[in-house]
């Protein structure tokens, strides 16, 4: 790795390229940008209408010439030229005017990543004209962001649940010691409640709606003061518009099925972790990160069901990039935890 005398100066770049949100940090800058990972496409002319924020807008109400798409699936990518072009257009607004700009980028991917899914996102990184890549677990990197001492001789677990996948790392001394990824995270939540509330209440609804209804309703345990919002969709057989009201206790039935299973994942990787460092972890306790680390009592359903007290990642939307973005400017520690 080449490290130029202007590196302060530089364009360096690290990417969150999550299945439901990109998240960008700028050396120097923070956090620069925050977009749902969304490409819409016009199939009549093959250019590119709108990405992100206003291609998720388009989201159920484009016409027929207009398809929105999502380039990420299960955290790695499943459309590689739409990837390329989303790619291409988070860095350019990242780096707002300046063109000819060829960042060096750090990017978080799923732990259990294949070669293939590997070469994808750095094939799609060097076409939208990154001159370096490197890429890091998301474990890893939302542990640094979290702020958890990740080089000392003792046990860090880390749970980041983002959109496509929940990544669960123990680490220690820099390394990787356990490390999971399941492919059932903020999505899969989302798309419990759709088929939910199509099953149970005849309403189809789009995944905008659902997701809204896991922020404002989901939880996984009971909640003190209940809650229900009123919901509108289209009523399966009949083919007209409906409302109907959804409560807490409903929304905690329709995502039973997905928190079992990280939760699961949880307790798995607590059983496979070195003695040594469960007592570390016992005592630190394991940390939450990403959005699904926001729905309301998680923490307290995984220290219910292992025993091990549960902390939230003070920003946990933005644990990885935080992460990532950190190694930009400690190349020793990008060595020794990249995945290169």
């Amino acid at each position: 790795m080449i490290l130029g005398s202007l590196a302060i100066f530089s364009n360096d770049l690290a990417i969150d390229l999550g299945t439901a949100n990109t998240c960008v940090f700028a050396r120097g800058q923070g956090i620069v940008l925050n977009e749902p990972s969304i490409v819409a496409f016009n199939t009549v002319t093959a250019k590119v209408e709108a990405v992100g924020t206003e291609a998720k807008a388009m989201l159920g109400r484009t016409p027929t010439s207009i398809t929105a798409i999502k380039p990420m699936r299960d955290g790695v990518i499943a459309d590689f030229e739409a990837a390329e072009k989303m790619l291409g257009y988070f860095i350019r607004k990242a780096h707002g005017s300046r063109r000819w700009v060829r960042p060096r980028l750090v990017i978080g991917v799923p732990s259990e990543i294949t070669q293939v899914e590997r070469r994808a996102v750095k094939d799609s990184a060097y076409r939208a004209k990154a001159s370096e890549v490197h890429l890091v677990e998301e474990g890893m990197a939302a542990a640094i962001g979290a702020g958890m001492p990740i080089t000392e001789a003792s046990g860090s677990m880390i749970v980041d649940i983002g959109g496509g996948t929940t990544d669960i790392a123990v680490i220690s001394l820099a390394g990787v010691v356990y490390s999971r990824s399941v492919r059932v995270a903020g999505n899969v939540m989302d798309e419990a409640i759709a088929n939910y509330v199509k099953r149970e209440k005849d309403v189809l609804i789009g995944e905008r709606t659902a997701e809204q209804i896991k922020i404002e309703l989901g939880s996984a345990t009971p909640l003190t003061i209940p809650r229900e919002m009123e919901v509108k969709g289209r009523h399966v057989l009949q083919g007209r518009p409906v409302t109907t009201i959804l409560n807490d206790s409903e929304i905690r039935e329709a995502l039973a099925e997905p928190v079992r299973l990280i939760v699961q994942a949880v307790r798995n990787a607590l059983e496979q972790t070195p003695p040594e460092l469960s007592a570390d972890i016992c005592d630190r306790g394991i940390m939450l990160s990403g959005g699904g680390a926001l729905l309301a009592n998680m923490d307290e359903r995984i220290r219910l069901e292992t025993g091990v007290p549960v902390l939230v990642a003070e920003d946990p939307l933005s644990s990885v990039v935080l992460g990532a973005g950190k190694m930009l400017s400690d190349f020793n520690l990008l060595r020794r935890v990249s995945l290169d």
